[in-house]
Order: structure tokens, then C-alpha cells, then sequence
């Protein structure tokens, strides 16, 4: 089936997939560190061998050009999420091809197990305006909160402080590298926050749009 959208350079682009029929596709740490590496590492017009880098941190990786710019992601048990810019011309698809392959092989031969694990080709969302720029590093940040309260959309949040300090603590988003009160950690080399708009001058300033959305349905009451 022929993809609606046609990627195009400097365009903004939410990417997402799930597991077959819904199923984990992180079933570990492991599982979880290894997409957060090919992340970086499949970003990138150069092919590469991971038994020659498995052992080196990302600073140390010299991975040529990349593919597109990553504004945010996240990892769920089932499903991930991704905003990016295209800033090389096919990237978008080429990424996502190499870190497809990449994770599925990887996950298959580690699990011992055959045939596809994401649900078909990828899904794509053109970003064309500011608002919804916005609001994804929002929804895509947030996303891990479905974990510890699985209706707090629907529901008025009963403990906040619990929500931010599990946000804070997740390791496999990029909520982290926004946050004010954490440090620099490697991942951080997954982003390229300089070609998406300047909207967290400063640090609180993302802390700022979190507390928004948590507050959201409160207000709305």
C-alpha cells in the first residue's frame, strides 16, 4: 500500500509503530538500551556494524551524516515514538528502514523468534503548524504516564508530584534532556534540538508545558 505522505526536507514528522497484534516489543533493559543506540545509530547515510560499537558510549561514535533530526522520542512497552525533522533528502524513510532491520533482527535472534515484529510499515503524522509542534513534545514526553495511571486522561490526576517524579526518572524518553533538574546524560547525543523551534529558552520552560498538561482536565473541570 502506497504511504499518503511523501516526506519531504525540513519538514517535521511524528513517526510511530507498535508490535504485532500489540504485543512487547521491549521486553527488558536490554531490549530498551539496544533501540536507544540504533536511535543513534541508524541516524546516519553510513552503514555500520554493531559488534564493532557495542562496547563504545555514543560520544565516542563517529557516525557520519544523519538522516533526519530527533526533536523527542519514547519507548513503551509496546510502541514508540519519535518527532523529527528531515534534513537529508529520503532520510526520514532510510531511517526508519535501518532501525526497523535493525531492532528486528536484533530482537528476533534474542528472543528466538520468527517473522515480523512491528505492526506493517510505520505510521507518519506531517507536522504543518506550530501549535501541533508543540503539543507532540508534550504528548510524546507524557506518554509514560499511561503506565502508573492508565486513565488520567480521561480522570483527574490524584497525585502530580508522583507523575513528575516518574516522568523524571524514565530512562527511555527524552524527557530527561529537557528536564531542568537532571544532568547531561549520553542519550542526549540522540537529539538534535537545534532545528526544531526555540520553544525551551530555558529549562523551566519545558517544565512549564508538562505542568500544563497535567493540569489540563483539572482546569477543564
Amino acid at each position: 500500500m502506497q504511504r499518503r505522505i511523501i516526506f519531504s526536507e525540513s519538514e517535521f514528522y511524528h513517526l510511530y509503530n507498535r508490535g504485532v497484534e500489540k504485543r512487547e516489543i521491549f521486553s527488558d533493559r536490554n531490549d530498551r538500551e539496544r533501540f536507544l543506540r540504533l536511535l543513534f545509530l541508524a541516524n546516519s547515510t553510513n552503514p555500520f556494524n554493531f559488534r564493532d560499537i557495542e562496547d563504545k558510549k555514543l560520544t565516542e561514535i563517529d557516525r557520519g551524516t544523519p538522516l533526519v533530526a530527533i526533536g523527542s522520542y519514547c519507548l513503551m512497552p509496546n510502541h514508540f515514538h519519535i518527532l523529527v525533522r528531515e534534513i537529508v533528502s529520503g532520510g526520514t524513510s532510510l531511517f526508519m528502514e535501518k532501525l526497523s532491520t535493525g531492532y528486528s533482527m536484533y530482537f528476533n535472534n534474542r528472543h528466538v523468534r520468527v517473522g515480523p515484529l512491528f505492526q506493517g510499515r510505520f505510521k507518519a503524522q506531517h507536522v504543518d503548524n506550530d501549535n501541533y509542534l508543540k503539543y507532540l513534545f508534550a504528548y510524546i514526553h507524557l506518554n509514560p504516564i499511561k503506565l502508573i495511571d492508565s486513565h488520567w486522561k480521561e480522570n483527574e490526576i490524584q497525585d502530580k508530584k508522583r507523575c513528575e517524579k516518574y516522568l523524571a526518572e524514565y530512562r527511555y524518553s527524552s524527557y530527561s534532556d529537557y528536564h531542568h533538574k537532571n544532568t547531561k546524560r549520553e542519550e542526549e547525543g540522540i537529539l538534535t534540538a537545534g532545528e526544531f523551534p526555540t520553544y525551551f529558552t530555558k529549562k523551566c520552560d519545558f517544565d512549564n508545558l508538562i505542568e500544563d498538561w497535567l493540569n489540563y482536565n483539572e482546569e477543564a473541570r
